[in-house]
């Protein structure tokens, strides 16, 4: 029975919108809106929706850089990491220096592999500078070798630390990434569209890759994405955002297979069809307005669109209750 790692509990993110000549406040976007999950050790959790939805601004709260890169956001809830003898520490308010010691424990791969890596650094310095910050007690002949088995490790050939990243196709550059992400033996590695922007053939290879350092290294992975089969392929379970809230989390075949929020169901009904002599497949069409986070709709913020919304639905913020299906849905007309 695996431990839990990750726990995250009411998750609040409001960015603020300035306007006028001045540029004063004038409204808030609440790109999250109340989320919460547990991740267990070991496990990989697919988080996906449309864009837009917040789910990218969930992993970077995880991993607390919100305030870096959007100063007067604001936080509210809770990001527990558990250690392994169950001591939580709530990450979301801990200051940079504070944060220093957990930054080893959770990495993050990005989506862009040409503009996440330093043009002007070798690949030998790029996935050697994780090592340097977190002072791992390495000597440079050390830290040289450890470089050279990652290389070998994500599949790249040891002579290329002494590269550049103009020279690598994007395939290779995320490879690096991956590297980097593993140098400080990580517990957790947030993975933000990791294949989004690679040709499909490469991403099945990087997708395997990561599979298999995952066995070997025994990590979670929090994999951002918007392809579900992609998320189905790599995920023991999914969860299933939409503008700010959580609607669905279940294992990976009962979100696939067996969608019980209607979200979920026009989602799925969405993925393309490899056969295309089935006729069983029927697309579901979303009619209705179409929200925005500066103006969420009252209640369920799906309800604009849901083809099975109620009145009630209009006042209260449904909660997520276990269906028949065995997930977890916020919907309260789904049994």
């Amino acid at each position: 029975m695996s431990s839990p790692l990750l726990e995250v509990k009411n998750l609040h993110v409001r960015f603020p919108v300035h306007g006028g000549i001045l540029q004063r406040k004038v409204a808030d976007v609440k790109a999250v809106d109340g989320v919460s999950f547990t991740m267990q050790r070991g496990e990989t959790l697919g988080l996906v929706g449309e864009s837009g939805c917040g789910k990218t601004t969930v992993g970077r709260a995880v991993i607390n850089v919100l305030r870096h890169v959007a100063p007067g956001v604001e936080l509210d809830g809770e990001v527990n990491y558990i250690a392994s003898d169950g001591t939580k520490t709530n990450l979301l308010h801990l200051s940079k220096a504070a944060m220093l010691p957990f930054r080893s424990k959770i990495q993050m791969i990005f989506q862009d592999p040409y503009s996440s890596l330093n043009s002007r650094l070798s690949v030998q310095q790029i996935i050697s500078e994780p090592l340097e910050v977190h002072n791992v007690g390495m000597s440079k002949n050390e830290i040289r070798d450890k470089v050279l088995w990652l290389l070998e490790k994500v599949g790249l050939q040891p002579e290329y630390a002494g590269r550049f990243p103009h020279e690598f196709s994007g395939g290779q550059r995320q490879r690096i990434g991956i590297a980097r992400a593993l140098a400080t033996n990580p517990e957790l590695i947030i993975c933000d569209e990791p294949v989004s922007a690679l040709d499909v053939s490469v991403q099945a290879q990087v997708i395997n890759l990561m599979e298999d350092l995952q066995h070997e290294f025994k990590m979670s992975y929090l994999f951002i994405a918007h392809d579900l089969s992609v998320v189905y392929h790599i995920s023991q379970r999914i969860a299933v955002m939409y503008l700010g809230n959580m609607v669905e989390i279940g294992t990976a075949d009962q979100v696939y297979f067996n969608p019980s929020h209607p979200y979920t169901t026009a989602l799925i009904s969405a993925v393309p069809e490899p056969d295309p002599t089935r006729k069983d497949k029927k697309r579901i069409v979303l009619t209705g307005d179409i929200p925005t986070p500066l103006n969420k709709p009252s209640g369920c913020s799906f309800r604009t669109r849901c083809p099975l919304a109620q009145e009630s639905c209009s006042t209260m913020p449904p909660a997520m209750t276990v269906k028949t299906s065995g997930a977890s849905v916020a919907c309260p007309m789904v049994t």
